[in-house]
């Protein structure tokens, strides 16, 4: 049995200062502060008024690539950046040799080094996009499910069985994703934009979303990553989960097409993905565009930041850091003000749980006893500094 736990003087972001009493991995109250005794035996950890949030939420993170860029070079790098992004899918192409140095023991150390530092940080719930193709195979999978049984009951990894090469373009890679799945891997995953032509990009979301009706499972998949307003895969997908059933569980990464629709098709899109459930993910940091992420939530549609890529291919940092990636996006979706500021949060803690379908999420009597205790008293504080939590408690028991 879990012992009693009390999170002393904690400011929560509506500015209330409470005691959070839990018990047995639940809060069970939250009164305001000393009110209530702490009961006989608890353990007390005193936030001293500093800020308390529920843990982060990675939507999309790449993680059997962490850390390959040594093993590439900058190629492709420099061809997914160039140009305001016009040449990504070479840039994707050229990625794929990193892949002829994947071993499951090779890539074990900087998976298990991203999830602890994403620990320290908070980061709790990730959704794992793990490669899976014919230059592959199954060992990005088999990598990412060894971690995961490693940091079971401290962070909590969604695997995303991903086609990286796109499955019409790549031969066999349809059925190794269905043999991850079997594997371990929880969700399907797509790339429908990176195949050669329009009808190929609808066979591919079709495919996806047909076997994950069929194993009922969900969708996650990588639309439109090019500032190319032929690009409509986003839109494929959205009414693709409404032929198939699977409303609310379906989530489209990076969507950066979409900031180049005109006005009327963009409001049609995002109007789209609120009907069928179809959670948003951004990640402006990795790119130099990105999906309107204000404009989405104005209109309804769940949105999430994602840390996306550490030092690979694709990008040449990241600390598995989401207040850093949220301070980032501050900037580069221009959203500074003190009310954008608590949107900000939101995009890595409770909206982003809402993009993945986290039932069991939230600071609330009743929610379960994750929390993370901040030594910034104010969300300016906590983004301009995004430092590590001073503790991290997972079901009531302190990890950090």
């Amino acid at each position: 049995m879990i012992s009693a736990l009390v999170v002393a003087e904690a400011r929560l972001r509506s500015g209330r200062v409470v005691d959070i009493h839990c018990a047995d991995g639940v809060v069970t109250a939250l009164p305001p502060a000393g009110e209530v005794p702490a009961p006989s035996g608890a353990q007390v950890v005193p936030a001293d008024g500093g800020l308390v949030t529920e843990p982060f939420v990675d939507a999309h993170l790449h993680l059997d690539k962490v850390r390959t860029l040594p093993l590439i070079g900058d190629a492709a790098l420099a061809a997914y950046t160039a140009d305001g992004m016009a040449d990504s899918a070479r840039g994707i192409d050229l990625a794929r040799a990193v892949k002829q140095h994947y071993r499951v023991e090779a890539l074990l150390p900087a998976i298990r080094e991203a999830l602890a530092d994403g620990e320290r940080n908070g980061v709790l719930h990730v959704q794992a996009f793990a490669d899976v193709d014919t230059a592959a195979g199954l060992v990005g999978v088999q990598a990412v499910l060894a971690a995961r049984e490693e940091f079971r009951g401290r962070v909590d990894v969604d695997v995303v069985a991903f086609p990286q090469d796109g499955v019409l373009r790549d031969p066999g890679a349809a059925e190794l994703v269905e043999e991850a799945l079997g594997l371990g891997a929880d969700v399907v995953g797509g790339i429908p934009w990176i195949e050669a032509t329009t009808d190929d990009q609808e066979a591919h979301v079709e495919w996806a979303c047909a076997l994950a009706a069929r194993l009922g499972r969900r969708v996650a998949m990588l639309t439109d990553d090019a500032p190319d307003p032929r690009f409509d895969t986003t839109r494929m997908l959205a009414e693709a989960l409404r032929r198939h059933g699977l409303q609310g569980r379906g989530v489209a990464c990076h969507a950066r097409a979409v900031g180049h629709y005109d006005a009327d098709r963009q409001t049609a899109v995002l109007e789209l993905a609120r009907q069928v459930g179809l959670g948003l993910v951004s990640d402006p940091h990795t790119g130099s565009v990105a999906l309107p992420v204000e404009r989405a939530l104005a209109l309804g549609v769940d949105v999430a930041l994602g840390q996306d890529d550490i030092e690979d291919a694709y990008y040449p940092f990241g600390r598995h850091n989401l207040l850093e990636v949220a301070f980032l996006a501050a900037h580069l979706l221009d959203m500074r003000s003190s009310p954008q500021q608590e949107v900000l949060v939101d995009l890595v803690t409770t909206s982003a749980a809402r993009v993945l379908g986290l039932s069991e999420y939230g600071l609330r009597a009743g929610g379960p006893a994750d929390l993370l205790v901040h030594d910034a008293t104010r969300t300016v504080d906590l983004l301009a500094r995004h430092a590590p939590p001073r503790v991290v408690i997972r079901g009531g028991v302190v990890l950090t």
